[in-house]
């Protein structure tokens, strides 16, 4: 009698329990819908909006906005930018990971420290500071366009807010991977008498090599989408430093519609591109990408 009332209290207890995490079939309902809800009005809808503007009236009329002067040299600006600053960023990325997982030194925090500063500083105080450090008023500055090399409303000026902005993204994916790695392999490859550039290329860069696309990938969408640095160093003239972000601004604030909305589909379309690369990654090789998500 006694194994059956407890064998009783055992089923019932049982029977109670489920996991902390499993919600009732009307809460996981309204969690969902509140997730596409959400989804479909912040992002859904306004992709939807720039397209239908952007086609208003009729796909030739955005076709010959795309054609204007100012939309091809934006877009060529961009590229030209992202061009640039994404390579110059992978190799940075690169060095700042390498140095921080295979060496033990004074300051580690600190460097880490430093490459997460431009998440917490804003784009325009960035853009400001390169104002102060590079424009005519400055020793250097003023050095470099008596020499004929200016920084500031030029394109080295946009080079260098993109890159200081988008710095974190390559390093960020690196560093946890490298992390995860360790350093058995490289100090095999040392004993057995490789350079440092032959254990590089051999053994750490075929462990990394999908969480640098994957960082690139990120740099790269922040890249050709930023606007707050680099309209504070650009000078946003018109067909020479107007990067896509600033002109779509500048054709919107003058009611040309078409224009800005069809630069910036093209913007978007590019958006989507980074973004659908970045989903086959995720999905073709999540394992080597887990370590980035532990970080």
């Amino acid at each position: 009698m006694f194994d059956n009332a407890l064998h009783a209290a055992g089923g019932e207890k049982t029977a109670q329990w489920r996991p902390v995490a499993e919600e009732s079939r009307p809460v996981r309902i309204l969690l969902i819908a509140l997730a596409l809800g959400g989804l479909a009005v912040l992002v859904v809808a306004p992709l939807a909006v720039v397209f239908a503007e952007a086609l208003a009236r009729g796909a030739g009329q955005a076709l010959a906005s795309l054609a204007r002067p100012e939309a091809t040299s934006a877009i060529r600006l961009t590229l030209i930018v992202a061009a640039i600053s994404v390579p110059v960023n992978a190799v940075f990325g690169i060095a700042a990971a390498w140095t921080i997982t295979k060496f033990d030194f004074r300051g580690k925090a600190f460097l880490i420290t430093l490459i997460d500063l431009p998440f917490s500083v804003s784009p325009v105080v960035a853009g400001l500071a390169l104002v102060l450090l590079f424009g005519t008023n400055s020793l250097i500055g003023g050095w470099l366009v008596a020499s004929g090399l200016p920084v500031i409303f030029a394109l080295p000026g946009i080079v260098l807010a993109s890159i200081f902005v988008t710095f974190p993204f390559v390093a960020r994916e690196l560093i946890p991977v490298m992390i995860e790695q360790g350093r058995a392999e490289e100090e095999a490859a040392l004993t057995l008498g490789a350079s440092g550039w032959r254990i590089f290329l051999t053994v750490t860069l075929p462990n990394i090599k999908w969480a640098l696309l994957y960082g690139v990938l990120l740099c790269n969408a922040r890249a050709m989408g930023e606007f707050g640095a680099v309209a504070v160093v650009s000078g946003k003239i018109r067909g020479q430093t107007a990067t896509m972000p600033i002109t779509i601004e500048m054709l919107y604030n003058e009611y040309l519609s078409v224009a800005a909305f069809s630069l910036a589909a093209v913007l978007a379309l590019l958006g989507l591109l980074t973004l659908a690369l970045k989903t086959v990654l995720e999905w073709r090789h999540a394992d080597q990408l887990a370590a980035t998500r532990r970080h």
